[in-house]
């Protein structure tokens, strides 16, 4: 049950998990600026810096260190990576509270902030799960990244369009948003661009990830469509909902160090406790995609470095054991069955599962009828109806 009480008036809650971010306090400057209603806006922000050496008094600090960026090629013409030390990171909190434009939300209580030091960082769905308990009871629940781009009224537009679903209220807008290189503060000009349906998936292939179901889109809007359609999955980088949908689903607490898994579950959860997830029509934000080559910090180098074992491996076999509680719930029954799991010594991974799983309004074997889904068989096939865009 929620503690406060979901006001009609059309407010929103932003949730934002931000990992060393600079652009932080450019996306919450475009949040605010290209708003129609800015004082209807509610940030809810967790913060995992690198503060630096000597931060506060009686706190001695840690040196912060750089990603792995590229210095160079080797012999064989492949990147050359090399981490160094770095000053501390920007608090983009901060430099937006003390901007006089922004200040005033502040004083509002409009931006609300959990601060973590980079080395207690679990990985994103931990940091998104302790956003959304900063939630105060506003009638929209929005979760994004940390480095946006905001089309002008995009507050209005995402509410409209959420109300235009067939299902409304019991509708979900997800997508992933179309990427931005050259920053600027926040703002996203020009028209915006159609709209993409999350529409196919694939079991992965990579090592790290375990054969976990990723997904991706498929076949855009062609711009004449008059409401939007249905998708299969849910995007955690951006879902815009009726915050009902913290009722219903709430965030799991047992997902520490998976940067995999928690879109499929997040699918599934949802839609078995009867919400239905629409592919917004256009794209009102914009998304700064990072890619290693940029040599950004990454929330697996700090677990390395916490654990004492520099790079990914160590926070990867973190991951691959924890991941084991979404294949749980999926449905991978040749690994992670309760007895399976209990006979590897893994049976941990299942605390208060019963508390995160599905609903009783739809079934997990029809989510996967539904979206064409094999798990046995590690396939996902074609969604016609969802390239297609048959279904309102």
């Amino acid at each position: 049950k929620s503690i406060f009480p979901i006001r009609d008036d059309d407010s929103i809650f932003v949730s934002l998990a931000s990992f060393r971010d600079a652009l932080l306090c450019d996306t919450l400057k475009g949040a605010f600026d290209q708003a129609k209603h800015p004082d209807k806006l509610y940030i809810g922000a967790v913060v995992q810096n690198c503060f630096g050496l000597n931060p506060y008094a009686g706190e001695p600090g840690v040196q912060c260190r750089t990603g792995a960026q590229v210095v160079g090629k080797d012999k064989r013409g492949h990147d050359r990576t090399e981490v160094s030390d770095a000053p501390a990171d920007r608090n983009g909190i901060a430099e937006f509270c003390g901007s006089p434009e922004h200040k005033k939300y502040c004083d509002a209580g409009q931006i609300r902030v959990l601060y973590l030091h980079e080395n207690e960082s679990l990985g994103p769905a931990m940091a998104r799960y302790y956003a959304s308990k900063l939630w105060g009871g506003e009638s929209y629940f929005m979760q994004v990244d940390s480095h946006l781009e905001f089309y002008a009224h995009w507050d209005d537009l995402y509410t409209n369009e959420l109300k235009a679903a067939k299902s409304f209220p019991k509708s979900i807008l997800s997508s992933y948003p179309p990427g931005f290189q050259v920053e600027n503060g926040g703002i996203l000009e020009n028209d915006p661009s159609p709209g993409a349906r999350l529409c196919t998936c694939e079991f992965s292939t990579s090592d790290v990830e375990e054969k976990i179901i990723r997904i991706n889109t498929g076949v855009g809007y062609r711009g004449d469509e008059e409401q939007p359609t249905q998708v299969p999955f849910i995007a955690a980088g951006f879902f815009f909902a009726p915050a009902g949908f913290l009722v219903d689903v709430p965030f799991d607490p047992y997902m520490p160090w998976c940067f995999m898994g928690e879109e499929i579950m997040l699918s599934m959860r949802a839609w078995t406790h009867g919400w239905d997830i629409y592919a917004p029509r256009k794209n009102w934000i914009a998304h700064q995609y990072r890619p290693g080559r940029m040599g950004l910090p990454k929330f697996w180098g700090s677990v390395g470095r916490l654990f004492g074992r520099p790079g990914p491996g160590f926070s990867n076999i973190l991951q691959k054991r924890m991941i084991k509680r979404v294949k749980h719930l999926v449905g991978y029954n040749d690994c992670c069955s309760r007895e399976k799991l209990t006979e590897d010594g893994d049976e941990l991974v299942l605390m208060d599962v019963e508390h995160y799983g599905f609903g009783d309004v739809r079934s997990r074997e029809e989510y996967l009828s539904w979206a064409n889904i094999d798990v046995d068989k590690k396939k996902c096939h074609s969604i016609k109806w969802c390239n297609n865009g048959d279904l309102l």
